[in-house]
């Protein structure tokens, strides 16, 4: 099948753009609070999501050294930095924002992600990346008959799905576990992590006649409350396999995001 245009939603807000964090923030490294603060801000340095920027007087624990090295990450340039707390010191942990970035930004910093154990967003903890408050993830229930096929095999046959809708990428099709064919799929360990969804549970990959098709398929056994009903179901790449929506040929998208 063919790759077509784009046939869901695109991301709305611009490269730049800064909004204030209605939510207490918190970064935990080795146990210990590194800011706290009911005055984090969003800001997207890309348009896909946002990241937290922490104002630097709600350090709590924590000292950042200047690394002297400086460039621009889509609100303004920003300046890299050391953070040291306690004996833990982490090189390029944070970046602090210079004199033409939005006035609002200025005297906060933005951390990589990695760099802080634990975020949390009041007493939930948050994983990947902050959530966008302008995307939505909507999983429904529909009567829709979904097929898939790899190489002309059929991998699944479901009279029925549950549709995912997530802000910015296609249509995900869950289906129930009965109406996927295991016989011809060999598991993984691969792990993914979303914020809207969880942590995926398993993946699955599939060895044709001509390639190996790698974690075509995934689960999410506990997904978070967000998407409740997608527990225990599978979802094909719709990239990677060609999948047919009430007997129509689904078009390929371009992007990979499970």
């Amino acid at each position: 099948m063919e790759t077509e245009s784009v046939l869901h939603p695109s991301f709305l807000v611009p490269v730049g753009h800064v909004e204030p964090v209605p939510r207490r923030i918190r970064g935990v490294i080795d146990g210990r609070t590194v800011f706290d603060t009911r005055r984090a801000l969003y800001v997207w340095e890309w348009q896909a999501y946002p990241q937290f920027s922490i104002p630097v007087r709600d350090l709590v624990d924590g000292v950042l050294g200047d690394e002297g090295f400086a460039e621009e990450h889509g609100a303004g340039t920003a300046h890299r930095h050391t953070l040291s707390v306690g004996e833990d010191s982490r090189p390029g942990a944070a970046w602090v924002w210079g004199q033409d970035a939005p006035a609002p930004l200025r005297e906060t910093v933005r951390f990589e992600w990695a760099a802080i154990d634990h975020w949390f967003e009041e007493d939930e903890p948050v994983f990947v990346h902050p959530r966008s408050p302008y995307s939505r993830v909507d999983a429904v229930r529909s009567s829709s008959s979904v097929r898939v096929e790899v190489e002309g095999v059929v991998l699944a046959q479901a009279p029925s799905c549950v549709k995912l809708f997530e802000t910015g990428l296609p249509t995900r099709y869950y289906l129930d576990r009965a109406h996927v064919d295991w016989t011809r799929l060999r598991s993984s360990d691969t792990v993914s992590r979303c914020p809207y969804k969880g942590t995926t549970s398993g993946y699955w990959s599939f060895d044709g006649e001509a390639a190996a098709h790698e974690d075509i398929v995934w689960a999410y056994d506990f997904p978070t409350i967000h998407a409740n009903r997608i527990a225990g179901l599978a979802a094909f790449y719709n990239e990677r396999v060609d999948l047919y929506v009430d007997g129509e040929p689904l078009p390929k998208p371009g992007g990979l995001a499970p």
